[in-house]
């Protein structure tokens, strides 16, 4: 039997949780009933633990974690314990799990990395180049060096983790990928989306500050020109490998 898969949502957003879930099982291929979605805003993990999955995707939010802690939520400061535990848990087994968006945030910290404002990029499609490292990894490798991807963060990965191993770059964000171990991988951009997916999300988002609003009209005519094929090919080798190595460990 298949085995399954979790995706681990933080976005309080109810019309952007449920795109969120829709643009993951499209982009992995999964059957719904493999994928089971916790949301960390309403649910704790609690004993949750990675290896009960074949794999894991943490998708975005629009929390923050450089965000004073002092003016974080009771919600946010909850979901970032937790998803620094479930990063603990993954990293102490090198179990398969993709942190997306804001999830590399939380796992560069767990890290010893630093996270910082400096290297935000407002939403857009914008050009990922691998590094040569990034050429021979098992997920990523599969890419061409150089291929559009869909960003939108105000913060990032400022100092890379001790033993991380940096994946793709972008211009205005010196880490865009990176692989912990063998099996845990973080993005900054956003693997899952389309261009429709991300209009979609950039509407709810459009007074958060990742673009000025009045731009709205601007910002999807400049995505829906835009090509973007292969960050949805990557969420779907990491599932394949994971598939895999679950097969293996069988």
């Amino acid at each position: 039997m298949s085995g399954r898969f979790l995706l681990v949502s933080a976005r309080p957003e109810l019309d952007a949780v449920g795109p969120e879930r829709a643009s993951v099982l499209r982009a992995t291929g999964l059957d719904p009933a493999r994928l089971e979605h916790l949301r960390l805003d309403v649910e704790p993990l609690g004993d949750r633990a990675p290896q009960q999955y074949d794999g894991v995707v943490v998708g975005g939010s629009p929390f923050n974690v450089t965000t004073p802690e002092e003016a974080k939520s009771p919600v946010q400061r909850r979901v970032e314990a937790d998803l620094a535990r479930l990063a603990e848990r993954a990293l102490a087994t090198d179990h398969p799990v993709m942190f997306t968006c804001y999830g590399i945030g939380v796992l560069t910290r767990v890290l010893g990395g630093t996270v910082d404002t400096l290297h935000g990029e407002q939403a857009s499609a914008v050009e990922i180049t691998l590094t040569d490292e990034g050429r021979a990894d098992p997920v990523v490798g599969g890419l061409p060096v150089r291929f559009d991807a869909l960003v939108g963060h105000k913060e990032a990965t400022g100092r890379l983790p001790p033993d991380a191993v940096l994946l793709a770059r972008s211009a205005g964000c010196p880490v865009q990928v990176y692989r912990a171990g063998a099996n845990v991988y973080a993005t900054q951009f956003h693997p899952e989306v389309s261009t429709a997916d991300f209009i979609a999300r950039a509407q709810v988002y459009r007074h958060h500050g990742y673009f000025p609003a009045h731009e709205f009209d601007a910002l999807s005519t400049r995505v829906r020109a835009a090509s973007i094929t292969e960050p949805q090919r990557l969420l779907r080798r990491f599932v394949e490998l994971a598939e895999a190595r679950a097969g293996a460990h069988a």
